[in-house]
């Protein structure tokens, strides 16, 4: 099932500085995902200004089990990156 993420980070002055000393592990993780065929695609939510403010990604997991799964070891989740977390199941338009 695909799934995809909007994940915003805190909004505080040192927000942006967290997430770049944790965005290489966090880069690592999303390599493991794609090696393992559950990273379909993913990047950076900008503000208007053109500063990164979150991620949106979307993953494909057999079910449910397995997206909690990643969201257990998941850096972004684990250092406290993210501050909200919207996760929805997805079908994509078969067009």
């Amino acid at each position: 099932m695909l799934y995809v993420v909007h994940a915003y980070d805190h909004s505080d002055a040192e927000a942006l500085n967290r997430r770049m000393a944790v965005r290489p592990a966090h880069f690592e993780g999303a390599q493991r995902l794609k090696e393992a065929g559950h990273f379909i695609l993913g990047g950076a939510l900008l503000n208007p200004d053109g500063q990164m403010i979150g991620s949106m990604m979307l993953l494909d997991f057999a079910d449910e089990t397995q997206l909690q799964e990643w969201l257990s070891w998941e850096p972004y989740v684990q250092q406290g990156i993210w501050e909200t977390i919207d996760i929805k199941p997805f079908r994509q338009a078969a067009i």
